[in-house]
């Protein structure tokens, strides 16, 4: 969280912002004892509070990386408790929820996370207010209005109001980025790793209307059909150089970043794909994997809205995602700006 005084200076220069929209989860993450067999007691050891989505995440990690512009939030929550834990935690971290619409019929929706320590996490998750998202809850022209720069959607694939294409061939998420375009934002956009067989359809009705596309190497796979890993899991670097072609050819105006826990690509037309590799992160030094794409996207977010280069922009995202990896949730490992910018030089010394 940034301090009182971080948040003042960001409102106080009003240069430009972002706007995040999409999903807004309330996850209550429980540690187990162990994981029961059905029909029997384990004891929940600890509890802990977060708020996460796409949206929300990005948002989170912006303003924890002092971001110098605006910042807001747009989507739906319930009109319950966990819609005013969200708003809180928001407004506290300097970020505007004037967006955020809350729905009288449905709770915000939420996550229950089943944590034992040394094992994978499973997820229980309710839609709620998520799932009634459409393009009609989210005004771009208001936020282009009050001077934001850039228009982040996240997560496609987990917002059924907007991925569901209609007898007109079109999405809402379609329809709300071509508004966000006609407004004069830029549009951003994120998916979420969805097994839907639908997916490639769904998404690549909003891809003519997106300008940056910011996804990991599965999300890539499944919107494009190529194989970015082998059978041994390893990663298949004609596959993502292939996908990246295919997603501009599909219609991202201007940039395709692909990113993995080895590698970054980032596609443009008319140009040579950008590469960039991540540096090891030690297995130890690893506490949760929850939230490094988010982390990775808001610093590709914040690099493009200050017209930073390239290489630039790829090695901050990369620090960013190393140090997600040491926070319990998606968003509590991440330093400011400062912090990345020192690491990425010394990463990436060809990129300062």
């Amino acid at each position: 969280m940034r301090s009182r005084e971080a948040v003042q200076h960001r409102d106080s220069r009003k240069q430009g912002g972002i706007v995040c929209a999409g999903n807004f989860i309330v996850d209550r993450v429980h540690t187990l004892s162990y994981w029961p067999e059905q029909g029997n007691l384990a004891h929940i050891l600890h509890q802990d509070l977060g708020v996460g989505g796409g949206a929300a995440n990005v948002v989170t990690d912006l303003a924890s990386l002092g971001f110098p512009g605006q910042l807001a939030a747009a989507g739906c929550i319930g009109a319950d408790q966990d819609g005013e834990i969200v708003k809180a935690r928001l407004t506290a971290a300097g970020v505007d929820v004037g967006g955020l619409t809350a729905l009288a019929d449905r709770v915000t929706a939420h996550t229950h996370v089943m944590n034992v320590p040394g094992q994978n996490r499973t997820f229980f998750y309710h839609g709620g207010a998520n799932d009634a998202v459409t393009d009609k809850h989210v005004s771009p022209a208001t936020f282009a209005e009050a001077g934001y720069r850039l228009f982040y959607l996240g997560y496609l694939m987990l917002l059924p109001g907007l991925d569901r294409i209609g007898p007109d061939g079109r999405s809402g998420a379609s329809r709300l980025l071509e508004a966000a375009r006609r407004a004069g934002l830029t549009t951003c956009v994120d998916f979420v790793s969805s097994e839907d067989p639908e997916f490639a359809a769904k998404v690549g009705v909003a891809l003519p209307f997106c300008d940056y596309l910011i996804i990991n190497e599965m999300e890539a796979a499944r919107a494009t059909g190529v194989v970015v890993r082998d059978a041994k899991g390893d990663l298949v670097e004609a596959g993502l150089l292939t996908a990246g072609e295919r997603l501009l050819a599909a219609g991202v105006a201007k940039g395709a970043i692909i990113h993995a826990p080895e590698i970054c690509f980032w596609f443009a037309p008319g140009a040579s794909p950008v590469m960039t590799r991540s540096r090891p992160v030690d297995p130890h030094d690893i506490v949760s994997t929850v939230g490094a794409g988010d982390a990775f996207c808001a610093a590709v977010l914040y690099g493009l809205h200050e017209n930073w280069p390239v290489e630039h922009i790829c090695a901050v995202a990369h620090a960013a995602a190393a140090r997600c990896l040491a926070g319990a949730t998606a968003t509590d490992g991440i330093p400011d700006m400062s912090v990345l910018l020192r690491e990425a030089k010394e990463t990436h010394p060809q990129s300062a």
